[in-house]
C-alpha cells in the first residue's frame, strides 16, 4: 500500500478508530489511521472501562442493541487479540454492588421506573444478568468495608471490565499486523470533488482515499466546517484516582451516588469519577481529588486511608442530544462519523466500529442506526437559531 494513499482513512486513535481499522483490515481493506497525539492517549487510555453497566442516562432505544453487540464482541476480542498480539486486555467478569442509603433510593432500586426500568429490562431480559436486592449484612459479606449505614444494595452478576489502554493498543497492533498504517499528525482539511471525498490533508501532506471515518471523540464538532453540516457535541470531563488501598482488594465494583470503587488486576483501586461540564479541559485538579475521596468515602469509609498514586482526567464524547453520532455525513459521499459514547464509550466502542466498517464496506448495517444519523443536527441547529 502506498503510504500516501489508502482505501480508507480513519481519523482518531481511540477505541472507535483503532477498532474500525481492525475490522476493516481483517477484510483486506487498506486503511491509514491518523492520530494527533498517540494511540489511547485520551479517554480510551484513562477510562475505567466498566462493561455492562448501562449508566449513561437517557440513552435508550437502539442504544441497547448497540450495547448488546458491544458486549458480545468484547469477550471474543479479548481472546482473538491475545492470540494475534500477545496482549492480555484483562477482560474479566466483575460483579457490582450499587448501594442505597435512603429509603427512596432503596425503593427506586427495587422498583425502577421510566428509563431505569428500561435499563433493568436490558440487564435482565436481554443480557441475562443476575440482578437482585440484598440487605446490608449480605452486602458486607461480599465487601466488608462497605459503610454499615447503607440500607442495602443491588447486586449484579454479568458485568465485566477491561483494561482500556491495553484493549485500544491491541486493536491498533492487530490492525497494523494486517496491513493498516498509523500516522502521527493533525488532519487539517478534507479534499472533496463534486460532493465526494478524495483525501485528507495532514499538515502539508495529502493522503488520497475514497472514504474517511471520523472517530474524533469530543473533538468531532471541529470537523463541521469540513463537512458543510453541523456536528453538535456536549462533552463532559471526568477525573479518576488510582490508589493503593490497605488490605485485600475490593471484591466487586462498589458504587453509590454516581461514584464507584473497584480494584483492577494490577492491584490499584480506581475511584471516581467527576462530572464536569466545562468543555475540552483535561487538567487534573485538587478540588476534584478531594471531591472524589469525600464522596466515595460515604460508600467505603476506609478509602480515606488509601494513597493516591495516579490522578487522570479525560473528556467523554457526548453529543448535544445524548445520542450516538453514527452514520454517513449528509451530502458528502464517502464520509462517515462514529462518536458519542459518553461514559459507555469503551462498552459501545467495538460495536460502533463494526457498524462503521459495515457502512464503509457494504453501505448498510446489521443493526438499524437511523436514530444516530448526523443529519439530525442541522434541524437542531436551525431550531436553536430560530429560538
Amino acid at each position: 500500500m502506498n503510504k500516501n494513499s489508502a482505501d480508507v482513512v480513519v481519523v482518531g486513535g481511540g477505541i472507535v478508530g483503532t477498532a474500525t481499522a481492525h475490522f476493516l483490515a481483517k477484510q483486506g481493506i487498506s486503511c491509514i489511521v491518523v492520530e494527533r497525539d498517540g494511540i489511547a492517549s485520551h479517554a480510551s487510555g484513562a477510562s475505567y472501562a466498566a462493561l455492562g453497566t448501562f449508566d449513561e442516562s437517557g440513552m435508550d432505544g437502539t442504544h441497547f442493541d448497540v450495547a448488546s453487540l458491544g458486549m458480545r464482541l468484547h469477550g471474543g476480542l479479548a481472546e482473538s487479540l491475545y492470540e494475534d498480539t500477545g496482549i492480555n486486555v484483562e477482560f474479566r467478569e466483575r460483579p457490582s454492588l450499587s448501594l442505597a442509603f435512603e429509603e427512596v433510593e432503596a425503593v427506586a432500586a427495587q422498583e425502577p421506573l421510566g428509563w431505569e426500568q428500561k435499563r433493568r429490562s436490558w440487564e435482565v431480559d436481554r443480557q441475562g444478568y443476575r440482578v437482585e436486592w440484598i440487605g446490608i449484612e449480605e452486602a458486607r459479606r461480599i465487601e466488608p468495608r462497605i459503610n454499615p449505614a447503607a440500607l442495602g444494595a443491588i447486586y449484579m452478576e454479568g458485568t465485566c471490565d477491561v483494561n482500556a489502554q491495553r484493549l485500544t493498543q491491541a486493536l491498533a497492533m492487530s490492525a497494523e499486523q494486517q496491513g493498516a498504517q498509523f500516522k502521527n499528525g493533525t488532519v487539517t482539511g478534507l479534499n472533496k470533488t463534486n460532493g465526494r471525498v478524495r483525501g485528507v490533508n495532514i499538515g502539508e501532506e495529502e493522503v488520497a482515499c475514497e472514504k474517511v471515518v471520523f472517530a474524533m471523540g469530543p473533538w468531532s464538532e471541529g470537523a463541521s466546517g469540513w463537512f458543510g453540516t453541523p456536528i453538535l457535541m456536549d462533552p463532559w470531563k471526568g477525573q479518576i484516582l488510582r490508589m493503593r488501598l490497605p488490605g485485600s482488594p475490593i471484591r466487586s465494583s462498589v458504587g453509590g451516588g454516581d461514584r464507584f470503587a473497584s480494584t483492577k488486576p494490577d492491584g490499584l483501586t480506581w475511584i471516581g469519577p467527576t462530572f464536569e461540564k466545562i468543555g475540552i479541559d483535561e487538567t487534573i485538579t485538587n478540588a476534584a481529588k478531594e471531591e472524589i475521596i469525600t464522596s466515595v468515602s460515604k460508600n467505603i469509609p476506609t478509602i480515606v486511608e488509601a494513597e493516591v498514586l495516579v490522578h487522570t482526567a479525560c473528556i467523554r464524547p457526548l453529543s448535544a442530544d445524548r445520542k450516538l453520532v453514527l452514520g454517513k455525513i449528509p451530502g458528502l459521499e464517502g464520509a462517515y462519523i462514529a462518536t458519542g459514547g459518553g461514559r459507555l464509550g469503551l462498552m459501545l466502542g467495538p460495536a460502533m466500529a463494526l457498524l462503521a466498517a459495515e457502512l464503509v464496506v457494504q453501505s448498510e448495517t446489521t443493526i438499524p442506526i437511523g436514530e444516530f444519523d448526523p443529519a439530525r443536527f442541522q434541524e437542531q441547529k436551525n431550531n436553536l437559531v430560530n429560538g
